[in-house]
């Protein structure tokens, strides 16, 4: 795959660790990343007993009143769907990134949690993560918890009903991870989209606000999206296989 030596070039500053010249980079993921470990979307045709259920009728704080052990047990059949999920070399490669450039944040939309088992450390998850729960009542964290099919699981601080730690329909987004997300994009001089739709909001306005900004915005997608008439470079493929040459072609610069 061949590559704009400008785009390399830029890309190479961002790497002199201590350089004047050395420059952030943010790079923003969604469900096409996923997809390439093998992960249906969020609203992929269910499954199974799933089959007659449209996530969106279980994905909300009502459905989890009105029903919380059916959400639950939704959600704990998605978490199985998981475990044999691998990261992919797409995020690898963005690890690697984040390994050479002093400034790196990455975004993601992803609540699967393969970004962090694939090592990387300054990471925003702005949908939360569905390998953890936190309690509907005093909203304490819970990383693991006792499974009971016949009950959900209660927090331990206060004996409220666990629930998964993910944003749902009709909820705002953990605002600490919305402002870091929004301020990085701003201060950025790369951005990177990738595997992203580009409407989900408010992530879809990420990139917009790093361009307005002065940044150059890469997209990486299957498809051309509602962004790509506004980026810089758009490389259309999978993320696991441009992502890799592109931090090669960075490294041998």
């Amino acid at each position: 795959m061949t590559f704009p030596p400008g785009l390399i070039s830029l890309l190479s500053r961002t790497l002199r660790r201590g350089s004047v010249q050395a420059g952030k980079l943010v790079a923003l993921t969604g469900a096409g990343v996923s997809q390439e470990s093998g992960l249906r979307t969020f609203r992929d045709a269910q499954t199974g007993l799933w089959a007659k259920h449209k996530p969106e009728d279980l994905a909300s704080p009502q459905a989890f009143q009105r029903d919380p052990k059916l959400v639950w047990d939704w959600y704990a059949w998605r978490r199985e769907a998981i475990k044999g999920a691998r990261p992919n070399a797409g995020h690898y490669a963005l690890v690697e990134l984040e390994s050479k450039i002093p400034q790196f944040t990455l975004i993601t939309q992803n609540v699967d949690g393969l970004h962090r088992m694939a090592g990387a450390r300054n990471l925003l998850e702005l949908h939360g993560n569905i390998q953890r729960a936190r309690c509907s009542d005093c909203g304490t964290y819970a990383e693991t918890w006792d499974e009971d099919s016949e009950s959900v699981p209660r927090c331990e601080e206060c004996d409220g009903l666990l629930r998964p730690d993910v944003v749902w329909f009709g909820e705002s987004l953990p605002r600490d991870q919305l402002e870091k997300a929004v301020e990085a994009s701003r201060a950025c001089d790369i951005f990177l989209s990738v595997g992203t739709s580009g409407v989900v909001q408010p992530a879809a306005s990420l990139a917009h606000a790093a361009k307005n900004n002065g940044a150059v915005v890469v997209e990486v997608n299957m498809e051309p999206t509602p962004l790509t008439p506004k980026v810089d470079f758009f490389f259309q493929g999978k993320s696991g296989e441009v992502l890799p040459a592109l931090v090669k072609a960075i490294l041998d610069h």
